[in-house]
């Protein structure tokens, strides 16, 4: 086994233990948990870009997605555009600009995933884009609940929102897939058709864990139903396609 896939296999491993003991947790040590996940997430899609595609892609990726995903969360805590108005707790660790560190991190963390998993669609390079875009977005349906019902964050105008999901404004998750589609557009500039790699199969795992389990999770355990379907609704729009194009192949 390679290097990239024994060390993203242990991440993976690590992260999902995190993710599993949020919901026997409260206070500070959840919010901990929180901090923690997303920093093996950034480490593992990071790490996964050096060792398999090389300096120019991690580079790029930290560049578009943590540099970007700073500047326009910085934007909307400052002018509300384009998520809304909204502010950050200290729940999360240090700020800069009102945004908390880990925010960013967690842009990136996702986006390799969902860049990944939309290169194994054998569609134009603009699909493979939007679905990248889209699966993005639609994972936001799962983490907005899910924070804003912790008190990590809050909205002073959260409305209209998706039936069953009050306190995030249906404007946050348009604002989420506007900033999803400049984020991988400019990746597939900055890289152009990623290929498919044996060393993929950790980065994939995480795709499709992070969907499976939000589903679980919200419906279980975090008491959140109408995210659960929201999110499995739409999520599962740039989800399942990739899972079956996967079964195919190996058919």
């Amino acid at each position: 086994m390679s290097v990239s896939r024994t060390l993203s296999w242990a991440l993976l491993g690590v992260l999902i233990l995190a993710q599993i003991s949020y919901p026997l947790t409260g206070g500070g040590v959840r919010a901990g948990l929180t901090v923690a996940t997303v920093v093996l997430g950034y480490l593992l899609s990071v790490s996964h870009a050096l060792l398999t595609r090389g300096p120019r892609a991690a580079i790029a990726l930290v560049a578009i997605a943590t540099l970007g995903g700073f500047a326009v969360e910085a934007l909307g805590v400052a002018t509300g555009f384009p998520f809304g108005t909204y502010v950050y707790s200290g729940q999360l660790g240090p700020k800069l600009l009102g945004v908390p560190l880990i925010i960013p991190l967690a842009w990136t963390w996702m986006a390799w995933p969902a860049w990944l998993a939309a290169q194994r669609l054998p569609v134009a390079r603009w699909a493979r884009v939007g679905v990248a875009a889209f699966g993005l977005a639609a994972w936001d349906l799962f983490l907005d609940p899910q924070m804003v019902a912790e008190g990590y964050w809050r909205w002073q105008s959260p409305t209209p929102a998706l039936p069953g999901v009050p306190g995030i404004p249906v404007g946050n998750y348009l604002g989420w897939l506007g900033f999803a589609i400049v984020l991988m557009t400019a990746l597939s500039f900055a890289l152009g058709r990623t290929n498919p790699l044996p060393d993929d199969k950790p980065i994939l795992a995480l795709w499709f864990w992070t969907y499976a389990s939000s589903v679980l999770a919200h419906a279980v355990f975090l008491d959140l139903p109408a995210s659960a379907a929201w999110g499995g609704l739409f999520m599962g729009a740039a989800v399942l396609p990739v899972a079956f194009q996967m079964r195919r192949e190996r058919s």
